[in-house]
């Protein structure tokens, strides 16, 4: 019989991502067959959606596989690029000015380099403080410079939100994964995995919660579906994941179950923000329309994401240093 826990930690993430691809190819199949066997025109849309989510879901697992495949380097390094593309997207859906350039080149080519150079050397206080302290006194000295007074305030605090969410909220991904833990060395895989999945389970808990229970939107204007039970009822799914998957954790089912439930809340609050930037923008749908933001909805996609991993990754953080 086999033993996984006589495994090294190598042969232990190996078994994950073999799970992990095994799982998308039966899901994959499956969703093959069923567009094959329903000829009803009615559900086009939802086939759409449904290879859609395939396609993305693939994508984040090779991703994910590369970063760890390539070590500390490679994963900052894969993290980083798609980081920029969220940032470019996020861009193009707010209105600058030509005074605002100089903020923006300090943004792309200063702030996310540095930014990613802290996560992959693990200077993980440095990186924790970097963009919240330096660079949000930064943007605004920068943008006065250019001379450019219109609209001022709303101007960098649009540019050091976007900042905030693409760069500081997406390098907490592999700053997972490189974080090292008393008696959980060289397992940072697992507890991205772990975050990921949570996340994932919280949106969809929430959206089919949205659909069975009785609507009491929280905010009728931005989002019909979005409501405290719903959101309940995403943490509540995150939760239990996340006790039943506490044994990948460094963490017992109790704490396993509260980790798990905050990542989830976070993760659908960001997606309930990213909806209200869409109604801002004037963006119904972004799917796969490049022609809108220019990058496939990459944003829409990595929202939860980039709202769940800075609140997980410090609260791992601060969990272990007050058991210290």
């Amino acid at each position: 019989m086999i033993d996984p826990s006589s495994w090294d930690v190598n042969e232990q993430v190996s078994a994950l991502f073999i799970a992990l691809f095994g799982v998308l190819v039966v899901v994959t199949a499956g969703a093959v067959l069923w567009s094959l066997r329903d000829r009803d025109h009615s559900h086009n849309d939802q086939r759409d959606r449904l290879r859609r989510d395939l396609r993305a879901l693939w994508v984040g697992a090779i991703v994910f596989w590369l970063a760890w495949m390539s070590g500390a380097v490679g994963a900052t390094l894969v993290v980083a690029f798609f980081s920029f593309f969220v940032l470019r997207e996020f861009i193009t859906l707010v209105h600058t000015r030509r005074g605002d350039h100089r903020s923006l080149l300090l943004a792309f080519f200063v702030v996310l380099p540095l930014q990613f150079v802290f996560v992959g050397t693990r200077s993980f206080d440095l990186f924790s403080v970097f963009i919240p302290v330096y660079v949000f006194l930064a943007i605004p000295v920068v943008s006065a410079m250019a001379g450019d007074p219109e609209r001022f305030l709303e101007r960098n605090a649009v540019i050091q939100w976007g900042i905030m969410v693409c760069v500081y909220g997406f390098s907490h991904l592999p700053a997972l994964l490189l974080l090292e833990l008393p008696n959980y060395e060289g397992r940072g895989a697992f507890l991205l995995f772990f975050m990921v999945v949570v996340t994932a389970a919280a949106q969809i808990a929430q959206e089919l919660a949205s659909r069975w229970l009785r609507r009491r939107p929280l905010a009728r204007h931005i989002d019909r579906s979005f409501s405290w039970r719903s959101w309940g009822a995403g943490i509540a799914a995150a939760g239990l994941l996340g006790a039943a998957l506490w044994w990948i954790t460094p963490f017992d089912p109790l704490r396993a179950m509260a980790m798990a439930a905050l990542a989830g809340g976070s993760g659908n609050l960001g997606d309930f923000v990213m909806r209200a930037l869409k109604k801002d923008a004037g963006v119904a749908y972004w799917g796969n329309r490049s022609s809108v933001t220019g990058a496939v909805g990459l944003l829409d996609r990595v929202a939860p994401l980039c709202f769940a991993a800075p609140v997980f990754f410090h609260s791992v953080r601060w969990f272990f240093r007050a058991a210290a």
